[in-house]
């Protein structure tokens, strides 16, 4: 006989309005396993699981939990039963410790005057016994993002979860970092708790899942056993064809002055963030900027975009930027895709039409006098919707309840709307799915195609190598001298690359702080 599942979902159905996120989807989880949901971004993924953490009540099936009916009606309901879920954005308070927040909520030993010393003496056992690094007397808010989501599993583990949910748990991770966590799960999963990983990226999947769900459309497309499968049929389950990327020409850059960046210095904290970055990109070319997270890169697009103040100089097309505020600079044909679309690309609160006109406050045709032309702006943001394929009602629904992948591509729809002359795209596809990042990369493989200038900086070496005609590392605020990239990422030393990374001088050249 069969043991029976620690987790099992039956023709589970979620609506909202006329859509349907959830389908008639149905699963099972055992005990002591690692289970990838996969899907692209919008497949109903994160809101199935939402269901089952009780944040969504469900409008069909079944759920059950060891065995019996599950009527979990709320997170503290599903904390209480053994099941707890990691949000891809953290539900930490940055203000207190890191055992403040995990025992946040309860009556730790000592309440209402808790033991502050004991309390942490518990938290740093807790963190010591299960491999999850990190000081309980720490601020949340100096934590870095990998430590931060060690607190928000040391909470789970804390209440005694059997069951973890982690949503994208490493689409905001270094690859260290993503390792130190695969590390974690399989010890979890090594004392018999379970692990449900939402999940797009293919190639951990199948490093780290016992099973996994396919979901597409919110149904269920495939239901396999991760050693019997393999990444191509992985991406046609999926996206439902063969993930197959247009190829990248090589073709000579278009004459005349891009985006010019001469000895930009910045600090933070008293800290030198850009030591003097010298960088051209020509109208018509990708110029990818390769390096490990924090070693300047979004400091770098936000001193083109006026967003940090720095020394140095940035001209377009010949013409000074440096003094000029963001908007003017976007003026001047300056478009910028963040890495943070929550932070910084959107209002989650307003409706996609809102949100497109941000990019167009004073452009006539949208803004006359004051006042909102809605006809115009309803028709252009309805136009955008179809060409970028945004999955959404209309241009009056709400921007948060769009998929990741929806979100980023309407920042892309607003972003590329008037043939920027330049675009700065900072970690473009992160958090995507490998659909929404294809259609990512054609985007800007269409900008290059019209003579934009591209500005690259992405963690994503595949990335760069698809899509860059030339490639800088950046180490500790420095840029090494560029390295030419032939088409399907011919012409580039991995090894190479491994080491400027690393912050290895580049054999043959003398270190230096800028490239041209």
């Amino acid at each position: 006989m069969a043991p029976v599942p620690l987790l099992s979902l039956r023709d589970v159905t979620k609506r909202f309005g006329d859509v349907v996120a959830c389908d008639g989807v149905s699963l099972d989880v055992s005990a002591g396993e690692i289970h990838a949901l996969l899907g692209e971004n919008g497949a109903g993924k994160t809101t199935l699981m939402n269901v089952v953490y009780g944040i969504y009540a469900r409008d069909g099936g079944r759920i059950t939990w060891q065995g019996e009916d599950a009527r979990l009606g709320s997170p503290r309901e599903a904390i209480a039963a053994g099941i707890g879920m990691v949000h891809q954005h953290f539900m930490l308070v940055p203000t207190l410790t890191v055992a403040q927040n995990v025992v946040l909520g309860l009556a730790p030993p000592g309440h209402p005057f808790p033991d502050r010393r004991r309390v942490e003496r518990e938290v740093g056992a807790l963190a010591r016994h299960h491999g999850l690094e990190v000081d309980p007397a720490a601020k949340v808010g100096d934590l870095s993002v990998g430590e931060q989501q060690r607190v928000e599993i040391l909470k789970l583990l804390h209440r005694d979860a059997r069951l973890l949910i982690l949503d994208e748990p490493t689409a905001v991770l270094t690859p260290p970092e993503v390792e130190r966590l695969f590390a974690v799960l399989r010890r979890l999963r090594g004392e018999g708790r379970s692990v449900i990983l939402i999940t797009h990226r293919i190639p951990e999947v199948l490093a780290l899942a016992d099973r996994i769900t396919v979901l597409r459309g919110g149904r269920v497309a495939a239901a396999l056993l991760a050693a019997e499968t393999n990444p191509d049929d992985l991406s046609r389950q999926m996206i439902g064809r063969p993930l197959v990327r247009p190829q990248r020409a090589r073709r000579q850059a278009a004459p005349g002055p891009g985006l010019e960046l001469e000895g930009l210095r910045c600090w933070d904290r008293g800290v030198e963030r850009l030591a003097g970055v010298s960088l051209s990109v020509a109208p018509g070319e990708i110029v990818g900027v390769a390096g490990v997270d924090g070693n300047g890169q979004k400091e770098l697009a936000e001193c083109v975009l006026g967003l940090r103040r720095a020394s140095g100089a940035v001209r377009l097309a010949g013409a000074a930027l440096d003094g000029l505020t963001t908007a003017a600079r976007r003026r001047r044909g300056l478009a910028f895709v963040s890495d943070d679309r929550h932070h910084d690309g959107l209002v989650l609160g307003l409706s996609l039409e809102e949100n497109y006109l941000l990019g167009f406050l004073s452009d006539r045709r949208f803004v006359r006098r004051g006042v909102i032309a809605r006809r115009w702006t309803s028709r252009e943001t309805a136009a955008a919707i179809a060409a970028f394929g945004i999955a959404a009602p209309g241009p009056r629904a709400e921007t948060r309840l769009l998929s990741g992948g929806n979100q980023q591509k309407l920042v892309l729809a607003r972003e590329l709307a008037g043939a920027p002359r330049a675009l700065v795209a900072l970690q473009p596809s992160r958090g995507l799915d490998p659909g929404a990042a294809e259609f990512v990369g054609e985007q800007l493989l269409a900008r290059r195609e019209a003579g934009c200038a591209v500005l690259l900086l992405s963690a994503d070496l595949e990335e760069l190598l698809w899509l860059s005609d030339r490639l800088v590392v950046m180490y500790r605020g420095r840029l090494s001298a560029p390295l030419e990239n032939g088409e399907r990422g011919g012409g580039i030393d991995l090894t190479r690359l491994g080491l400027l990374m690393a912050g290895q001088a580049d054999p043959g050249q003398d270190p230096a702080p800028c490239a041209s």
